[in-house]
């Protein structure tokens, strides 16, 4: 296993201690939640990156800024600078230009009372000088600028030394997935490295007699392994390194090996299939003997059954995720709980998903005491509001419904059924990119 941390750690059984009304036959979805952000462990290396190569990296430490941003106060506009004192509140204020700044050749000399600078955006105020007029908002006289009355304030048009960043003031917080913004920001600040948690490395594989992977025959009663490549499409969004080890047939060595090769080159382990009710049991018997692992049925749909725990030797053992087999039922457990875990488990901090409300367009069967993820179609309505309408029969392994619908209208545990026109959450599918 690849996590660096040496630290024992706590049993399963008393994690689950820890959650308040934990019920491996009936587990709520808040609850399992909790469960997983108690166990997962967070990769320790750190390494040092060309910040053209820390796009969607987690930021080990806190960066902080050591200049100012700007470095000096400087021209929010293409104008004329001026002091704010000269202005008048009650005529047109007349002031003679006595010189130019550019953005990188700087105005240096003295401007007496009644005077201005030309001067472009960026530009370094020169001394004595607060304020900015917008060149289209004058008129000009010869050698003179005319700014009309009541249009400025002192200070107007003007960046501040250190308005965007203060020396010594934090520029990034450690635990944040890098964006493009930030990259910028950190070119802003004259850095070139960054330093960011080593990719979490995530194996998975699908396990079944049934499957078959693309390329070969499809002999009777067989289906194509669709899930392998959903799950790879997911781990991609969130810049882990990806290992794909394959369909692996319902056969106890077999998976033996595949499950000792996968802790021993991974993070986090991810399966489907063999782990529901009435499946081949050598995948939850192989579990259990490589590691420990509870086995829930959790108060979902879709998605109820679910392996977590640890498997392989030693102190730092893979997380392992063993998740159904049915497409739909991947993708709601990958997004309810398998997301957030390995984003803890790369160092960065998970962020609360923008959710919508929206009105139902039809009404939606729903029984309370359990969570619901049903997939829907959301668009504007004629008055601008958000509304949903569901993709049709909500079958865990009708797989065309998740490519249809943009978003997951969101069921809570308590909720019961849904009439048209009533508002519900819903989870867009862009958020979770």
């Amino acid at each position: 296993m690849m996590i660096e941390d040496t630290a024992a750690p706590a049993s399963l059984q008393a994690i689950a201690s820890c959650v308040a009304g934990y019920d491996p036959d009936a587990l709520p979805v808040p609850q399992a939640q909790e469960f997983i952000a108690r166990l997962v462990p967070v990769v320790q290396a750190v390494e040092r990156r060309p910040i053209r190569d820390a796009l969607g990296r987690v930021l080990a430490h806190d960066v902080i800024s050591t200049i100012d941003v700007p470095s000096h106060d400087n021209s929010a506009m293409d104008g004329f600078a001026l002091r704010g004192s000269d202005l008048r509140s009650d005529a047109v204020t007349r002031l003679r230009i006595v010189g130019s700044g550019l953005a990188g050749q700087n105005f240096a000399g003295a401007v007496p009372a009644q005077a201005c600078v030309s001067i472009t955006t960026g530009a370094v105020m020169p001394s004595g000088l607060d304020t900015v007029v917008p060149q289209e908002f004058t008129q000009r006289d010869g050698e003179h600028v005319l700014v009309p009355a009541g249009l400025l304030r002192a200070g107007d048009n003007r960046r501040l030394a250190g308005e965007d960043l203060a020396r010594g003031e934090p520029a990034l917080i450690a635990g944040r997935v890098l964006r493009p913004a930030d990259l910028g920001l950190l070119a802003s600040l004259g850095q070139a490295e960054v330093p960011v948690r080593r990719r979490l490395r995530v194996a998975f594989f699908s396990t079944g007699d049934e499957l078959r992977s693309i390329g070969e025959p499809l002999d009777a009663g067989c289906v194509y392994d669709s899930n392998r490549y959903t799950l790879w499409g997911m781990l991609q969004r969130l810049g882990v390194d990806a290992i794909d080890l394959g369909v692996v047939r319902d056969d106890p060595a077999a998976l033996r090996d595949t499950f000792s090769q996968a802790s021993t080159c991974a993070d986090a382990v991810i399966t489907s299939g063999g782990v529901s009710v009435g499946e081949a049991d050598h995948t939850k018997r192989i579990m259990a003997e490589l590691g420990e692992v509870l086995f829930w049925k959790i108060a979902m749909r879709p998605g109820r059954p679910m392996a977590i725990g640890r498997i392989g030797s030693g102190t730092t053992p893979a997380i392992l995720f063993g998740l159904p087999g049915n497409p739909v039922a991947v993708m709601v457990t990958f997004y309810a709980f398998v997301r957030d875990a390995l984003l803890r488990m790369a160092g960065a901090t998970p962020q609360a998903l923008p959710m919508l409300r929206a009105a139902s367009l039809g009404p939606i069967r729903k029984k309370p005491g359990r969570t619901e993820y049903q997939r829907g179609i959301v668009s504007r309505a004629d008055d601008g509001r958000w509304q949903v309408a569901i993709t049709g029969s909500q079958g865990s392994g009708i797989l065309r419904s998740m490519s249809q619908a943009n978003g997951m209208v969101l069921l809570h545990h308590g909720q019961g059924n849904v009439a048209a026109g009533e508002l519900v959450d819903v989870l867009p599918f862009d958020a979770w990119t």
